[in-house]
């Protein structure tokens, strides 16, 4: 027994049209979609470069998530992120201690410069996360000083 090609219902022997929907019956039937592609994991490189994003946070969720735990070079991009928001959120809280007594040690003298020193700081921190994230998107495994053996030797771990 022969079906039509358009709507799949049953055709009589020698139908030249569908009954149901009128389709001719010699009609080729539609092809076929092919099924939705799953979505390809990151690169490695694409990963890393992320890992830097939102520092500690995006850090930790790329050593968590499955493909690029095992990548160690998103490892290590993922731990030197980490690692430096570690030191700005510290130099962050000394600068402050240290900004606030030299503030009032001076009478409020000393304001203008050292905000421009805490502006200078900023400017290169967000300089060097720029970098960092410029670095690992070209799959350079640039160290940085300090930190960067640290977290060579905790993606190698």
């Amino acid at each position: 027994m022969a079906f039509c090609a358009k709507c799949g219902a049953s055709l009589n022997e020698g139908a030249a049209f569908c009954p149901s929907c009128g389709a001719p019956a010699g009609s080729t039937p539609p092809a076929t979609t092919p099924p939705p592609a799953t979505a390809a994991p990151m690169t490695s490189n694409v990963a890393a470069a992320l890992s830097y994003l939102l520092g500690f946070i995006t850090g930790i969720i790329f050593l968590v998530i499955e493909p690029y735990r095992r990548d160690p070079f998103v490892r290590f991009h993922a731990f030197q992120s980490i690692f430096l928001s570690a030191v700005v959120v510290i130099i962050s809280i000394v600068w402050s201690t240290v900004f606030g007594a030299l503030f009032f040690a001076s009478f409020g003298i000393l304001w203008s410069l050292l905000a421009l020193i805490w502006v200078v700081l900023r400017i290169a921190f967000f300089v060097v996360w720029l970098f960092m994230m410029y670095k690992a998107y070209n799959n350079d495994k640039f160290q940085l000083p300090f930190i960067g053996p640290i977290a060579a030797k905790q993606a190698s771990a």
